[in-house]
């Protein structure tokens, strides 16, 4: 058997077309949509990156695996400690290793582990391909070294590809000679001319006035990311420099397929498309970044085309990215390991049954602190450090009605409010009985300082506020923390 598994990076489901955009980013991997089941409502349990994917590769959420961040003790897994075998049990039942476990041949053509210093993604890989450039690669640097695995073993059966293409992820770096597909086309925007104006009022990372996270600065190097936007022209322009990088990564690959069609195997090969978190496009004032524990940071998009498995079907029940990993080990039949968190959706791969979760829990630890409760078409967020955002302790969306969280409607339905509280807090008890530890990373986290991406970025993010106009923020910012 042959898997092919397309990891994108920064995918938001609702920037594609076979999830209903407007606009044509994703003409490729609509087909595979065609051909396979399309699951609607699929998240990362930890967002962003490194979370996210440790929780894919180990199956067990980070608040077991210990990496919940991107830097200090939260941005490395926990070590096994003396319960640790000749091998750690961890690297022989992840995700990678159960596809050499099934007897295939596993490959990785990524700079992930390098980005993150995240090697243990590499474990259960036969090859590993880094081009070097730690994820600030275009997908046209990524996809020869794909192409020429793929021709050099033609004739190899049972192998297992993953291919990791950054360019949706900030900065945009769609190569120019690529233009601009949409151009010409509408942006059809839920952002209004008075949501702009909010948005330039808005304190925090990542806000409209600091695209480039606490300042306005722009890399030539990436002439498609601005510095601000200040205008309807300049909102078109980050809207349609995501948009190019979803188009651009899927016209790659649309040639990995193509060269699997013309080698005759692609009917035989499963494909699996998925991403390990969404993007804030202006979600909760912060734009081109996967910054909170929300609708658009932590729903990810999951096709599959499984040879007899279903075709042209949706499913709509709540999954975690976790879960791929008993579901995977079902349908290649590998026994279960223990330390899994994930429940197995085979049987909706299968035979179309619903086999998804009543709730899910979705953390965020490396640029704010906060737990959500993702239930019915609620959104229940707790937050425990803000990022400097001023985010309330408690938020709360009707996610179906208003996915772009413009109404926090706390005030008018306590009693989900509090359901989400309680959700998170039966998750926590459960997961800390279950943990070989008696530390929660999130506390981790508070206790070295905060988020890795606001560590030592206050005093110049106040004064940025203050000679920008927004004195108020500054002012409300100084009082929450002491300043």
């Amino acid at each position: 058997m042959r898997v092919l598994f397309i990891d994108i990076d920064t995918l938001r489901p609702d920037h594609m077309g076979c999830y209903g955009y407007h606009r044509n980013t994703t003409p490729n991997i609509d087909k595979v949509c065609e051909e396979g089941i399309r699951f609607d409502q699929y998240y990362c349990s930890d967002a962003p990156c490194l979370p996210s994917r440790a929780a894919l590769v180990s199956g067990m959420f980070g608040i077991r695996n210990g990496a919940v961040g991107h830097g200090g003790t939260a941005g490395d897994r926990r070590f096994t400690g003396k319960d640790r075998g000749f091998t750690d049990v961890l690297d022989d039942n992840n995700f990678h290793n159960i596809f050499r476990r099934a007897g295939m041949h596993t490959v990785s053509v990524s700079t992930f582990p390098e980005r993150h210093s995240s090697w243990w993604f590499n474990g259960g890989f036969n090859e590993c391909y880094n081009v070097g450039k730690g994820g600030m690669e275009s997908g046209e640097e990524v996809l020869p070294v794909a192409l020429d695995w793929l021709r050099r073993n033609e004739k190899r059966d049972n192998w297992f590809l993953h291919v990791h293409f950054w360019d949706p992820h900030t900065p945009y770096r769609a190569p120019a000679s690529f233009g601009n597909p949409f151009a010409e086309e509408p942006l059809h925007t839920w952002i209004d001319e008075k949501t702009l104006e909010l948005h330039k009022k808005h304190t925090g990372p990542h806000c409209i006035n600091e695209l480039s996270m606490y300042d306005d600065s722009v890399n030539p190097q990436y002439p498609r990311a601005l510095g601000k936007a200040e205008n309807e022209a300049e909102l078109r322009q980050i809207f349609d420099g995501y948009d190019c990088g979803i188009r651009y990564a899927d016209s790659l690959v649309g040639q990995l397929l193509d060269l699997l069609r013309e080698q005759g195997v692609y009917d035989d090969t499963a494909v699996i498309i998925t991403s390990d978190h969404g993007e804030n496009m202006g979600e909760l004032g912060i734009y081109s970044e996967h910054a909170t524990a929300d609708y658009p940071t932590c729903h990810i998009p999951f096709i599959m085309k499984w040879p007899g498995g279903q075709k042209g079907t949706r499913e709509n029940t709540f999954h975690y990215n976790l879960d791929l990993l008993p579901t995977v080990a079902d349908l290649l039949g590998v026994e279960h390991c223990d330390n899994w968190d994930g429940l197995s959706y085979a049987k909706a791969v299968t035979e179309g049954i619903d086999t998804g979760r009543d709730s899910l829990i979705l953390s965020q630890m490396a640029h704010v602190c906060q737990r959500s409760a993702r239930f019915g078409d609620w959104l229940y967020i707790r937050t425990y450090h803000d990022g400097f955002h001023l985010f309330e302790k408690e938020m709360l969306f009707n996610v179906k009605d208003d996915p772009h969280e413009q109404h926090d409607v706390k005030e008018e339905y306590p009693e989900l409010c509090e359901k989400g509280a309680k959700l998170i807090l039966d998750w926590h008890d459960e997961q800390m009985l279950k943990s070989d530890s008696q530390i929660d990373p999130l506390w981790t986290v508070l206790r070295e300082g905060g988020p890795y991406h606001t560590v030592g970025h206050l005093e110049d993010y106040l004064k940025r506020l203050e000679a920008t106009g927004r004195s108020d923020g500054a002012q409300k910012l100084r009082e929450k923390y002491g300043k």
